[in-house]
């Protein structure tokens, strides 16, 4: 791989002091390997590293090329980065896919203390589990995102979005998908209190009903996915989608495409529901930088070509086009955890290559982080591998899956900060 290039500069506001310099990243290397395939345990921007830097957690399979289905079953590990990257089982799962894994998140406080999701006596669960000791408890409700605390959970409906985006739901009948409800007032967004299991109803897709994009036909559903809590636990970022022409979709494509989408957040305390862009702006892949800050990929002025945005929530006027007529893509974001970094990586080119970029947010200037080949076999729709780049808490390494190398496997690179 080449080393870093600097690709584009443009001044994005004037700057009378020098520019944060940008961090080395080193060239990436493989934590896990074949026989088995290997992937980060939960979603992009989701944090993989335990709270003393040692553990990776990924999730390893022994398929791919097809949807996951109920009775297939994936290894939870971790690996051990001070021990040649030795792969520790801890667990298993049925409920995950290829995209999301199983929502692995690590907990604070209780050493070796962690939380994903399973299918246990017949439902969707999720499960507060600590490695070194065994102990478990079983939460009522699968798990979309956690604050930082640990204590809070969004849980979402995993059995209405298999109907509406197979590749990010879990098969079976682990809750009721409420197939024939267009707009239910009993599921939308659930908080979760991990501490105590239970857990109530904030925002059901018929009071977002308004907001949500119009359904033109009567054979249609509205569901929500891909939520984010903020920082303080106050905001939660998610998306708002409705599906039109559902069962012709499935009959005809085998798969959903048609659906249209708006980026929301919600306020837990005041119960205030913001839409993030007018109207056709759609929105995609998200991050937040802090309590009021948000990434999000959307169409700009509803145009065809996708774009990076930054705004903050409640000044959604003054969104910022970053890198207009470069960062013109669908890119998984996330930010530096000192702010002032975006990454982000997009899909294949005709060539089967992703590219992947740093973005210094003060003048977006970019550099490179390279290129990755996608092998034929890693592009069907269900068990795509895409980059899904995060951030260690402290900045020193970011984790990647990826199928350069030809098959499914977790890479680090680490990262050197220069003194500014």
């Amino acid at each position: 791989m080449k080393k870093l290039a600097l690709i584009f500069f443009a001044a994005f506001t004037a700057c009378s002091q020098v520019p944060t310099a940008f961090p080395q990243v080193g060239e990436p290397y493989a934590i896990t390997s074949a026989p088995g395939e290997h992937m980060l345990a939960s979603y992009f921007g989701i944090n993989s590293w335990s709270p003393d830097g040692r553990y990776v957690s990924v999730l390893e399979t022994n398929f791919s090329g097809r949807l996951v289905e109920r009775t297939d079953t994936a290894v939870i590990a971790l690996v051990d980065l001070q021990d040649n990257n030795r792969l520790i089982p801890i667990s298993k799962t049925t409920c995950w896919n290829f995209q999301e894994a199983t929502m692995f998140h690590w907990l604070p406080g209780e050493d070796g203390l962690c939380a994903f999701n399973d299918c246990r006596d017949g439902r969707f669960v999720a499960v507060i589990y600590n490695w070194k000791t065994g102990e478990e408890r079983i939460i009522d409700r699968p798990i979309s995102a956690v604050d930082q605390s640990g204590t809070w959970a969004i849980s979402i409906n995993y059995s209405r979005l298999r109907l509406c985006r197979p590749d990010y739901g879990y098969a079976g009948d682990g809750q009721d998908a409420l197939a024939d409800v267009v707009y239910p007032e009993n599921d939308g967004l659930f908080l979760v209190n991990l501490k105590t299991g239970e857990s109530r109803l904030l925002l059901s897709i018929e009071q977002a009903k308004d907001k949500l994009p119009q359904i033109k036909k009567e054979d249609g559903l509205a569901y929500f996915c891909h939520t984010a809590i903020s920082p303080n636990a106050k905001k939660i970022f998610f998306l708002g989608r409705t599906v039109s022409d559902f069962n012709r979709q499935i009959k005809t494509k085998g798969y959903i495409y048609d659906w249209n989408t708006e980026a929301f957040t919600y306020d837990i305390e005041t119960g205030e529901l913001r839409r993030c862009f007018p109207d056709g702006w759609e929105g995609s892949h998200f991050n937040w930088k802090d309590d009021q800050t948000l990434a999000v990929t959307a169409r700009w002025n509803a145009k065809h070509v996708w774009a990076h945005t930054v705004f903050k929530v409640g000044e959604e006027d003054k969104v910022v086009h970053l890198a207009p007529g470069i960062l013109d893509f669908d890119g998984h974001c996330t930010f530096s955890p000192n702010g002032r970094f975006l990454s982000t990586d997009g899909y294949w080119n005709k060539d089967g290559y992703r590219s992947w970029v740093l973005v210094r947010l003060e003048d977006h200037a970019i550099i490179s982080l390279g290129r990755f080949f996608v092998p034929d076999q890693y592009k069907e729709q269900y068990s795509r591998c895409d980059l899904h780049p995060r951030w260690s808490p402290d900045g020193t390494q970011i984790g990647f899956n990826s199928v350069h190398e030809g098959s499914r496997q977790v890479y680090l690179r680490n990262v050197k900060w220069k003194n500014n």
